[in-house]
């Protein structure tokens, strides 16, 4: 069986490196993107010791141009695209609804929503001529609940959410599956960032069914599976990774 490609936007740090591991590891071929060229060549080293074919692009996802090139870079290096995994995002600036502006606005929801829109854009664009493909969207608990202190990120996952299933219903007679992954609470350096303090990111364990963060390998194992054939069935689905939150 021909090796799929994947394609991983925000694939240096967390989630998006977790998932490059796994992928490697079931010997794709994979191309991670992000915007810091020594980390990404490092990661695709990485990712050829562990047998994978694989390259490092440099993009911005709220660029459409070079969202169109790290698409059609792909192909070009492999070609095909068969997975594609949106990890791309921000945590932007938590705080009370009346210290947001518009520039901060701008700052969650051109990486958060555009982003996903570009590469959707694009990825889709590909695929359809293949006539199949696997689109994953990362979004979060707080992509279908509320957070006080983070209006303006909760509004850009709920977004996400929204898209994902409307592309999946504009997609579905096309071979072409788009789903979401919604991680709860994961041991990252965006959740540190976003808790800011110790006792902020303990509080964030207490409302956990499970009782810990996940790690990050737990929703790459997730994203595997839901982009890969076994989920054959699945489409226009957010996948809640989060121990149970989502059940309070």
């Amino acid at each position: 069986m021909e090796k799929p490609v994947i394609l991983i936007t925000g694939g240096l740090t967390g989630i998006g490196r977790a998932s490059a591991v796994a992928f490697a590891r079931s010997g794709a071929k994979v191309v991670v993107a992000g915007r810091r060229d020594g980390a990404g060549k490092e990661l695709a080293e990485e990712l050829r010791s562990l047998g994978a074919e694989a390259e490092f692009i440099n993009a911005d996802v709220r660029n459409e141009d070079e969202v169109r090139e790290l698409v059609d870079q792909t192909v070009a290096r492999f070609g095909r695209l068969d997975i594609a995994v949106n990890n791309a995002g921000t945590e932007g600036r938590p705080s009370p609804i009346t210290e947001q502006t518009a520039q901060t606005y701008a700052e969650t929801f051109d990486t958060n929503v555009l982003g996903v829109i570009l590469s959707m854009k694009h990825e889709v664009r590909v695929m359809q001529k293949q006539g199949s493909g696997s689109i994953i969207n990362i979004s979060s608990t707080y992509g279908h609940e509320g957070a006080a202190g983070a209006s303006v990120y909760v509004g850009s996952k709920h977004a996400v959410e929204g898209i994902t299933k409307s592309v999946a219903l504009e997609t579905a007679n096309s071979g072409i599956r788009v789903n979401g992954v919604a991680p709860g609470p994961t041991d990252t350096g965006m959740l540190t960032r976003f808790t800011g303090t110790p006792e902020s990111k303990a509080a964030l364990v207490t409302e956990v069914p499970l009782g810990r963060l996940a790690r990050t390998e737990e929703l790459a194992d997730a994203i595997v599976f839901i982009a890969s054939d076994q989920a054959s069935y699945i489409t226009g689905h957010i996948l809640n990774v989060d121990g149970g939150h989502s059940a309070n």
